[in-house]
């Protein structure tokens, strides 16, 4: 089993900052993926931005240029950096990872608990 910690959200103006954290822990051979989705009351879940293993990175089209995902391999994390907040961007905010336990084993998505962004006007 693979557990990912999520940490950081809050409540934060329009215009603001905000940092994501998310931390795996289990049984982990390799993460080919780590990345975060979100979704808003009423809406599905979207993609947010990923991170593969060698490093590409998507985002959606809609916080491109504010947002910045990145990962530390060492420590099996992956950071979101979100810059210029816009009320729309309120969400709970999940952390995935694709993950393997072994050399023969397939790949699995674990998700995070969730972390509530709210960003006012």
């Amino acid at each position: 089993q693979v557990q990912l910690v999520e940490s950081g959200g809050g409540l934060v103006q329009a215009g603001g900052s905000l940092g994501l954290s998310c931390a795996a822990s289990g049984s982990i051979f390799r993460i080919a993926a780590m990345g975060w989705y979100r979704q808003a009351p009423g809406k599905q879940r979207e993609l947010v931005a990923r991170i593969i293993s060698g490093g590409s990175t998507t985002y959606v089209d809609s916080v491109k240029g504010r947002f910045t995902i990145s990962r530390d391999n060492a420590k099996n994390t992956v950071y979101l950096q979100m810059n210029s907040l816009k009320p729309e961007d309120t969400a709970v905010y999940y952390c995935y990872a694709a993950v393997s336990s072994s050399a023969w084993a397939r790949l699995y998505d674990y998700w995070g608990q969730g972390t509530q962004v709210t960003v006012s006007s």
